[in-house]
């Protein structure tokens, strides 16, 4: 199996699978009712010794509590990234006001990580049919989220930017060429396939400090010289989930900014 072959499979599970279309069953308003969470997926591959795996373990990146992808599947061989761009729908409506996140974004958030486990589960499948092992470490038993809720051991946008998805911005978002609304997922597995080499060398390299992200928080907890303090961005999320239950998120960070849905010019 190629990396062509397996993309195109993820692309067209991507465009029929109903986890891809809010039900009626589930719509928090009957508008909602058929829409489309997500693009075509984008896809980086990455090595499992790579050395920022190591440099992850730092106390000053995630911790010791970093499992590097042998831990989680010692025949490992390739680390897959992939990245689900929301639809323009739901970036627009998140960034009609910079108060409360919209009703769509909410559905992006809840429902939208659900689909990130079902293409998860495709991909996986298609790989065990081919002869590979694999394992989707966000949805491992041995998944766990810190104490702190601040980090956990398996980052989602860590493994993208070691793989060559893209880089953090000043909000803490991971920026890709399809920007930064959407969900990250990854895939371990035995299948070896050709590496993609990271296209920047600064953890910040797509990020141009523009500060456009600072006034669309609601929780205010982004600054030009510190990024985004976490405490104030999670209390924030609370109230949201106290309101909105099970769903829960806000983004407004990520709309109507120039990294919203691409890389930005440089400075």
């Amino acid at each position: 199996m190629t990396k062509g072959e397996l993309i195109l499979r993820a692309e067209q599970f991507t465009a029929d699978s109903p986890g891809n279309y809010i039900s009626a069953e589930v719509a928090t308003a009957p508008e909602y009712a058929g829409m489309q969470l997500y693009g075509p997926p984008i896809f980086a591959f990455g090595r499992p010794d790579d050395a920022l795996y190591t440099k992850y373990k730092s106390p000053q990146v995630i911790g010791s509590h970093f499992l590097a992808p042998s831990a989680w599947l010692p025949t490992v061989k390739t680390v897959i990234s992939f990245f689900l761009p929301y639809t323009e729908r739901i970036k627009a409506a998140n960034a009609r006001d910079y108060l409360w996140p919209a009703d769509e974004w909410l559905h992006g958030r809840y429902e939208g990580q659900l689909f990130v486990r079902d293409l998860s589960i495709h991909i996986q499948s298609t790989l065990s049919d081919a002869g590979y092992a694999s394992i989707s470490p966000a949805f491992d038993p041995r998944y766990r989220v810190a104490d702190t809720k601040l980090t956990s051991n398996w980052s989602e946008r860590h493994i993208a930017f070691a793989c060559g998805l893209g880089t953090f911005g000043l909000s803490k978002g991971l920026i890709t060429e399809k920007g930064t609304c959407g969900r990250f997922g990854s895939i371990l597995t035995e299948l070896d396939l050709p590496k993609d080499s990271r296209r920047y060398q600064d953890t910040y390299e797509y990020c141009t400090m523009c500060g456009a992200c600072i006034p669309h928080c609601p929780a205010r907890a982004i600054s030009p010289a510190e990024g985004k303090a976490h405490q104030p961005c999670l209390d924030f999320l609370d109230q949201v989930r106290e309101k909105s239950a099970p769903r829960y998120g806000c983004g407004k960070c990520q709309v109507n900014v120039p990294c919203e849905s691409r890389i930005p010019l440089s400075r």
